[in-house]
């Protein structure tokens, strides 16, 4: 007779709990990465994702054993419109880190940009940008821990959404003496995906996963169904007893909500950045999102979320230890439909 087995490996991360719906759509970013760059410049995009397709290019990565062969590889479409600074945020250090010092509204924005459609309770008036600029200028450069820019997206100008509210996502500068100047400088002015990013260098991609409800033990953790052929009055899909209870003892499986968290994923790299849709869209556009009609990116691999989702790319926190010093060479990029 065969011996039972009485013992398995724990079922689900411990790291990523709790297992609960995101807050909102667009996260916020809850880490930026330390870099020194020539000048000063964001450290992050908002975008939309599209969908997959594939392409073929020449392996670059020095020690596999496709180096410098032509492989194939799938690779994620994100819709990356212009994004418009809305307002410069400064930080200076405080008692318990970093607190917010002032912050200066752009007084002009480009036409179709309606912030009220986010914020409607905005009211930018002239002798409040002065007041918040005087302030400014009292404060040396010395002292300003932190330079950010309220970032917008502008939703009318991709092709696969039809809403016009913008998101809005707070986005840090790079490290630099002249940060406060850019920052002023660049409110109310359109910054394109090429001005953050490069082809070819790794990023990393905050969103919300595709929901998929409350599910039970089985397919939310995977843990092993019961023999239907014995006598289990109560159901094969159970866990049954814990001792001494479900609610002491967290690494137990237990059913709930399944997707829809906020997810980041780790070094994605940039394949291809792009102006124009017509070298990216497929003859009968992409599912569930139509045709790009704006600047996209092309990164490797897969990302969460489902078509339309807003996703927030980022400069890497743990960036790997090659890094590539040029743009990948692309043989080619299917346009065929993906229907």
């Amino acid at each position: 007779m065969a011996r039972r087995k009485h013992s398995a490996p724990r079922r689900g991360s411990l790291g990523v709990r709790p297992r609960k719906r995101a807050s909102k759509f667009v996260p916020r970013v809850r880490s930026w990465p330390a870099v020194t760059l020539e000048g000063p410049q964001p450290l992050g995009f908002l975008g939309y994702k599209v969908g997959m397709t594939h392409i073929f290019m020449i392996d670059d990565r020095p020690g596999t054993l496709t180096y410098e062969q032509e492989i194939f590889v799938p690779a994620t479409v994100i819709e990356t419109p212009p994004m418009v600074p809305v307002a410069a945020r400064f930080y200076v250090k405080g008692l318990t880190g970093l607190r917010t010092y002032t912050e200066v509204w752009a007084t002009e924005l480009p036409e179709g940009l309606d912030l009220k459609r986010k914020i409607k309770t905005l009211k930018v008036t002239q002798e409040d940008v002065d007041k918040a600029r005087k302030k400014l200028e009292a404060l040396d450069a010395s002292e300003i821990a932190r330079v950010t820019l309220l970032m917008a997206s502008q939703p009318r100008l991709a092709g696969g959404l039809s809403k016009k509210k913008p998101d809005i996502i707070e986005v840090k500068l790079s490290d630099n003496e002249n940060s406060r100047e850019f920052a002023l400088s660049k409110l109310g002015k359109e910054i394109r995906v090429s001005e953050v990013f490069k082809a070819g260098q790794f990023v990393d991609v905050i969103g919300v996963t595709k929901g998929k409800g409350f599910q039970g033990v089985i397919k939310r953790f995977g843990v092993k169904e019961l023999p239907r052929w014995t006598k289990h009055r109560k159901g094969s899909r159970r866990i049954g007893a814990r001792s001494p209870g479900l609610g002491t003892i967290s690494p137990v499986p237990q059913a709930g909500q399944m997707g829809f968290h906020r997810r980041t994923e780790l070094n994605k790299r940039i394949l291809i950045i792009g102006s124009d849709p017509s070298q990216i869209n497929p003859v009968s556009g992409f599912p569930h999102y139509g045709l790009v009609k704006s600047d996209y990116i092309v990164v490797k691999g897969t990302v969460q979320g489902t078509p339309k989702r807003p996703l927030i790319l980022r400069w890497p926190v743990r960036p790997p230890k090659w890094t590539p010093d040029k743009p990948p060479k692309i043989t080619y990029v299917s346009l065929e439909s993906k229907i």
